[in-house]
C-alpha cells in the first residue's frame, strides 16, 4: 500500500536492442589484454534484466563461454560484484543473496530481513524455486538451521509466502489490534508468536486498519511500541515488516542511508538494494532519500565510492534523471 502515485525504477528496456551486437561489445571488452570496464558499464547498466539474459545467451552462442564466468574471472572486488549481480534474474539474485547471507562465516541477518520482509507472495515463491535449483537446498530448512528463536519463527512464516491478499475485515482489525497491544504488554512466547502471525499473514490492507486501531487503543504508533517492547533481530524484523507495508521506498531509503553512513559504506547492502530495486522502485527510493536526509543518494554514492565501482553504482541509480 504505497503512498505514492506510481512506482518507478531507474532501469528500463533499451530501445532498438540488439543482443548479438551487445554480446560482441562485451566480448571485445573482456577479451583484450586490458578489460574495457566502461563498455561493460555502458551495456549492462543500460539494459533491463530480461535483455541482459538475452545478451548472455547470445554471448554463449558466439563465444561458447558463460558470460558470468568470464565476468568473475576478469573483474575484481566490488566492481565484479555489481557486474555479476546484474546478470541474475530477480528471483535468482534474491536466492543468491539469501544463500550467501546464511552460508558465510556467521549469518547476515539484515540481508534476510531486507528480502523476506519486502517481497510479495509471488516473489517469495519464485525465490524458493530458484534457491532449490541453484543450491539444491530448501530455503525453509536453511533458515531453520541458521537462525533461532522468534526471529527464526518469523522468517520462516514470511518464507511460506502465504500472506492474505486484498482481504479486509474491520471487525477483525479491532481484535487483532488488541492482540498486538497485549503482546507488547505481556511479551510471553505465546504473545510473540501471535504478534508475528498477524504481521506475517494478514493482508497489507488489513494491517493498515489494524495499526490505526492499535493507535486508537494504545495512543502509540505500532513501530514505537515494538521498538520499546522488543529487541534484537526479532524487533528489527517486525519493524521492517511494518515499514515495508507502509512504504517500501521509505524503508529502503532508510536502509541505504544506514548502510552508507552508519556502517561506513556497507558494500553488500548497497549493491543488493540498488540492483534488486532498480526495475521496481529505485527512483521512488531516491525521492524518499532526498526528502528524508536532505542529500541525494547519487551525491552520497559519489562521496563514498570511487573508480569504475562508483560509475557502475551511479549508472544503476541515475536512470534518466540525474540529481546530484
Amino acid at each position: 500500500m504505497y503512498s505514492m502515485n506510481y512506482i518507478q525504477g531507474t532501469i528500463f528496456p533499451a530501445p532498438s536492442f540488439d543482443p548479438v551486437m551487445d554480446a560482441q561489445m562485451l566480448g571485445g571488452a573482456l577479451q583484450g589484454t586490458d578489460c574495457d570496464k566502461d563498455v561493460l558499464i555502458d551495456v549492462l547498466t543500460q539494459r533491463c534484466n530480461a535483455q541482459r539474459l538475452m545478451i548472455a545467451e547470445a554471448y554463449r552462442n558466439i563465444y561458447g563461454r558463460d558470460l558470468i564466468t568470464d565476468l568473475k574471472e576478469t573483474l575484481s572486488h566490488h566492481f565484479k560484484e555489481v557486474m555479476v549481480s546484474l546478470m541474475y534474474p530477480p528471483a535468482s539474485f534474491d536466492a543468491h543473496e539469501l544463500w550467501h547471507a546464511m552460508k558465510g562465516a556467521g549469518t547476515e541477518e539484515n540481508c534476510l530481513i531486507d528480502i523476506l520482509a519486502s517481497r510479495s507472495n509471488e516473489e517469495i515463491f519464485q525465490m524458493k524455486e530458484a534457491y532449490l535449483m541453484q543450491y539444491d537446498s530448501d530455503l525453509l530448512q536453511d533458515i531453520y538451521s541458521e537462525t533461532s528463536g522468534h526471529f527464526r519463527d518469523t522468517l520462516m512464516n514470511l518464507a511460506q509466502g502465504t500472506r492474505q491478499e486484498g482481504y479486509m475485515d474491520p471487525a477483525m482489525a479491532a481484535q487483532d489490534a488488541m492482540v498486538l497491544w497485549e503482546a507488547c504488554q505481556q511479551k510471553t512466547g505465546e504473545h510473540k508468536n501471535m504478534l508475528q502471525m498477524i504481521l506475517c499473514n494478514k493482508s497489507y490492507q488489513q494491517l493498515w486498519m489494524v495499526f490505526q486501531e492499535f493507535q486508537n487503543i494504545s495512543g502509540q504508533d505500532i513501530v514505537d511500541a515494538i521498538t520499546e517492547c522488543y529487541d534484537g533481530y526479532f524487533q528489527e524484523l517486525l519493524v521492517a515488516i511494518v515499514l515495508c507495508m507502509r512504504d517500501k521506498a521509505s524503508y529502503f531509503a532508510y536502509r541505504l542511508y544506514n548502510a552508507i553512513h552508519e556502517l561506513g559504506f556497507h558494500n553488500k547492502t548497497v549493491i543488493r538494494i540498488l540492483i534488486s530495486r532498480s526495475e521496481r522502485d529505485l527512483m521512488n527510493i531516491r525521492q524518499r532519500y532526498k526528502e528524508r536526509y536532505g542529500k541525494s543518494l547519487l551525491h552520497d554514492i559519489k562521496h563514498f565510492a570511487s573508480g569504475h565501482y562508483e560509475s557502475a553504482l551511479l549508472a544503476i541509480t541515475a536512470g534518466d534523471a540525474e540529481d546530484y
